[in-house]
C-alpha cells in the first residue's frame, strides 16, 4: 500500500490505532458515571500545557499530561467539595485552561495561534516520532489502568456508596479515572484533537450499549468500534486531505446512527424469541387448587 510508504502515516496510523483502543476504553467508565463531556473540560485545561510546553521549549505532550493531569485532579476535588459553586468553579477551570494555552503560545518565542490548530483539531504530518513514543508509553498507562481494575473501577463507578461499603479506597480510583481520562486526551490531541477527543471517548461506547448491555461486551464493541474508525478516519484524511479529527468525529457518528438503526429490529427479534421461549402463564393455572375431600370434621 502506497500509504505506508510514508514515514509520518506509519507514525499516524500507530497513533491511530493507540487512540482508538484508549478513548473507549476510559470512556466507558465516564458514560457509566454520567460524566461524557468530562474529556472535554480536560481538553480545555490541557491547552495550558501545550502552551506552557511552546513558551518552555518542552515537549508539549507531556507538558499537557502534567497540566492536564493536576486540572482533573482539581475538577476531582471541586465536584466533591465544590456543592453549590462547583459549577461555576469547573467553567473557570475550562475556559482559564483555553485562554491560558493561547496567552501562553502567543507570548513564547516565534508562537502564534497557527501553532495550536494540529493540537485543537489534529495533525496527520505533525506526528513526530517523539510524539509515537509518548503516545505509546501513556496508551500504555491508560490500557493497564482501565483493563487491569475494571472490576474495581466498574464498582466504583456503578455505585460509590456499595463501593466503600465493600472496603474498596473509592476516592482513590475516581482520582485514578480521572487522571486516566486526562492522559487519554492527551494521546488523542495528536491524532483527533483536544476539542473532538470527547466524542472519541463517548460515542463509540454509546454506539455499543445500542447492542448490549453486558459491560464486557460493550467495551469490546467500543474499542473495536474505536481502532476502525480511527484508522478509516485518518486513511480517509490521506486520500481526500480532509482533517482527520473531523473525519474521525463524523465517522464515530454515522456508526452510531447506523447501529442504532440496526439494533431496532433486532431488539423487536429478541423479544420475540424471549416470549417465545417463556410464553406467559394462564392466571387460572396459579390459582389455589381445590381441597381433595371434604373438610375435616373435629369433635367435641
Amino acid at each position: 500500500m502506497d500509504i505506508l510508504a510514508y514515514d509520518f502515516m506509519q507514525r499516524s496510523l500507530l497513533a491511530a490505532v493507540l487512540v482508538g483502543i484508549t478513548a473507549p476504553a476510559i470512556g466507558i467508565y465516564l458514560v457509566q458515571r454520567r460524566q461524557p463531556l468530562m474529556g472535554d473540560g480536560i481538553g480545555h485545561v490541557a491547552m495550558t500545557g501545550v502552551g506552557l510546553g511552546f513558551l518552555l521549549h518542552a515537549s508539549p505532550v507531556w507538558m499537557a499530561t502534567a497540566v492536564s493531569a493536576l486540572g482533573s485532579v482539581l475538577m476531582e476535588l471541586i465536584r466533591w467539595y465544590g456543592k453549590a459553586r462547583g459549577d461555576i468553579a469547573l467553567a473557570m477551570l475550562f475556559y482559564g485552561g483555553m485562554a491560558g494555552g493561547v496567552m501562553f503560545v502567543n507570548i513564547a518565542p516565534g508562537g502564534s495561534n497557527a501553532n495550536l490548530s494540529s493540537y485543537l483539531f489534529g495533525s496527520l504530518s505533525t506526528v513526530s516520532p517523539s510524539d509515537v513514543t509518548a503516545i505509546s508509553i501513556l496508551a500504555a498507562f491508560v490500557v493497564v489502568v482501565t483493563l487491569g481494575l475494571r472490576r474495581q473501577l466498574f464498582a466504583v463507578n456503578q455505585d460509590e456508596e456499595f463501593a466503600r461499603v465493600t472496603g474498596l479506597p473509592v476516592r482513590a480510583l475516581n482520582l485514578l479515572t480521572a487522571i486516566t481520562a486526562a492522559v487519554t486526551v492527551t494521546v488523542a490531541m495528536r491524532v483527533v484533537g483536544l476539542i473532538l477527543i470527547s466524542a472519541l471517548m463517548v460515542v463509540p461506547v454509546a454506539a455499543a450499549q445500542q447492542l448490549t448491555r453486558s459491560f464486557a461486551a460493550t467495551l469490546a464493541i467500543a474499542i473495536g468500534l474505536g481502532v476502525t474508525v480511527t484508522i478509516s478516519g485518518t486513511v480517509t484524511s490521506f486520500y481526500q486531505d480532509v482533517p482527520p479529527g473531523a473525519t474521525i468525529v463524523l465517522l464515530t457518528i454515522a456508526a452510531f446512527v447506523a447501529l442504532t438503526v440496526l439494533a431496532a429490529p433486532l431488539a423487536r427479534r429478541r423479544a420475540r424469541s424471549a416470549a417465545a421461549a417463556h410464553p406467559p402463564v394462564d392466571p387460572a393455572e396459579c390459582a389455589i387448587p381445590a381441597m381433595r375431600g371434604g373438610p375435616d370434621k373435629i369433635g367435641v
